[in-house]
C-alpha cells in the first residue's frame, strides 16, 4: 500500500514538535487507515488555525459556493477562508504559527482551484517568513503524459494560475516545486514524500481510500475524464452536476445522442464507448429536466485521451446542434467566457476552428515538454 506524506509524520517530527501549525485541508486530507490528517497533526504540534479552500474544511458546500471564516464546530479551531471575498490567507490569519501545512487530494487538472489555493498559501507563507509544508498524495490519473493547450495571460483565473498542461501529471509536492520556481518564491518549503508511489499507478492501485475529491468527482473515472468533459461547464450544455455520474454524463434537452454518437466514432477515440443515454439533473443545469446526451464509459484507461475527448466531445455538439449550443460565461471568475479559462485561449469557440486545429495545438504545446523539463521535479520514478 502507498503511504502519503500523513502517513510519514513521525519521520519529519522536527518540522512540527512545539510549533505553532496552520493546516489548508478537507475530506481528502486522510491517513491510509482513514484518520483525518487535522487529528494526526494535532498529535504533532500545536494546531492553531484551519484553511478552508472550495467546498470547506469538512467538504460540506457546493462548488463555487463561498466561504466565510467560522469555529470548526468539533474541534473548536479557528477556520480561516481561502475561498470567498479573498483566496489567500491574510497577514494577520498567519500572525504567531511557525508552519503552514497543505494536505489535499488533487485530480491532477490544471482547472482544480485546490491548487491555487496551495499556491496562494504558498506565496503567503513566503510574505511571513514560515516553513510550507505539503504532505504529498497521488496523482490520481498517473504522473505521466502531461497534456495541454498554453495558457494566455487573457485567460488567466483561479481556474487556470499557471501556463502547465491540463493533465500536469505531477504530484501535489511536486506541483509545489514547480509553483515556488514558477513564483520565485523565497520560502522554506519541505515536501513530505510518499513511499510505495510510482508514476505509472493510477489512484486505485495504491491499496489506498478513494474519497471524493469534490462532491462531483465522486469516482476515478470522473477524475480521468475531467480534463476533457470539464470544458461543458463553459456551455449551455450538463456536464452531469446533479446526476451520479458528473462529467461522464453529457447532455441537454435539444441533443439527438444516436447522431452525436456517430460523430464522435468517426474519430476513433480509443479506451472509451459513447452510450446514448437520457438524465434528469437534480441540481445545476437542467435540473428537474431531462436530458439525452451520452455516458462515457471507460473500457482501457491506459489508452484514454481525456483532452482529446473533450475537445472532439464539443466541437462536435457544436457543429450538430449548433441552433441550440451556445458558450456560457464564467459564475466565479472574471472574463467573458468559461471555455476559455478552462482551455487557455479563444480558440475552442473561434468559428472556423476544426478537431484537427486543436489538435495540433496541444500536439505543439506537448512538445515543449518532450526535453525532459518536467523530469527535474519528479520524486518519484
Amino acid at each position: 500500500m502507498t503511504a502519503t506524506g500523513i502517513d510519514r509524520i513521525g519521520e519529519y517530527a522536527r518540522l512540527f514538535k512545539g510549533r505553532r501549525t496552520g493546516l489548508l485541508t478537507n475530506p481528502t486530507g486522510i491517513t491510509s487507515t482513514g484518520e483525518s490528517s487535522l487529528d494526526v497533526l494535532a498529535r504533532h504540534s500545536d494546531l492553531v488555525a484551519l484553511f478552508a479552500p472550495e467546498h470547506g474544511v469538512r467538504g460540506d458546500r457546493q462548488d463555487g459556493a463561498q466561504i466565510v471564516d467560522y469555529v470548526d464546530e468539533r474541534t473548536g479551531i479557528p477556520v480561516h477562508s481561502v475561498y470567498g471575498e479573498r483566496r489567500e490567507p491574510r497577514d494577520e490569519d498567519l500572525r504567531g504559527l511557525d508552519v503552514l501545512c497543505y494536505d489535499i487530494q488533487d485530480v491532477g487538472s490544471r482547472f482544480y482551484t485546490f491548487i491555487y489555493s496551495m499556491a496562494n498559501a504558498m506565496k503567503a507563507a513566503s510574505r511571513a517568513g514560515i516553513t510550507f509544508v505539503v504532505f504529498d498524495r497521488p496523482d490520481p490519473i498517473t504522473g505521466l503524459h502531461p497534456q495541454g493547450s498554453a495558457m494566455t495571460d487573457s485567460c488567466r483565473s483561479f481556474v487556470g494560475m499557471y501556463d502547465i498542461p491540463q493533465r500536469y501529471s505531477l504530484t501535489i509536492g511536486e506541483l509545489a516545486m514547480l509553483v515556488r520556481d514558477m513564483e520565485n518564491l523565497d520560502v522554506d518549503l519541505q515536501v513530505i514524500p510518499m513511499a510505495g508511489w510510482s508514476r505509472d499507478m493510477f489512484y486505485d492501485q495504491t491499496g489506498l481510500v478513494w474519497v471524493a475529491p469534490s462532491p462531483n468527482i465522486p469516482v476515478l473515472d470522473a477524475a480521468i475524464l475531467y480534463n476533457g468533459t470539464c470544458f461543458f461547464e463553459g456551455t449551455n450544455m450538463s456536464e452531469g452536476r446533479g446526476t451520479t455520474h458528473p462529467f461522464e454524463n453529457i447532455g441537454a434537452p435539444f441533443v439527438d445522442p444516436y447522431r452525436w454518437a456517430a460523430e464522435i466514432a468517426e474519430y476513433g477515440l480509443e479506451g472509451l464507448f459513447f452510450r446514448p443515454c437520457s438524465f434528469i439533473p437534480m441540481y445545476s443545469k437542467y435540473s428537474g429536466q431531462v436530458c439525452h446526451g451520452l455516458h462515457v464509459h471507460i473500457t482501457d484507461r491506459t489508452k484514454v485521451d481525456p483532452l482529446r475527448t473533450g475537445i472532439v466531445m464539443l466541437l462536435s455538439a457544436r457543429r450538430l446542434f449548433a441552433d441550440e449550443f451556445r458558450f456560457t460565461s464564467p459564475k466565479h471568475e472574471t472574463g467573458d467566457w468559461t471555455v476559455d479559462l478552462f482551455y487557455g485561449s479563444p480558440l475552442l469557440r473561434d468559428d472556423e476552428v476544426t478537431v484537427e486545429n486543436v489538435f495540433e495545438d496541444i500536439s505543439s504545446y506537448g512538445r515543449r515538454y518532450e526535453d525532459g523539463i518536467w523530469r527535474d521535479y519528479w520524486l518519484y520514478s
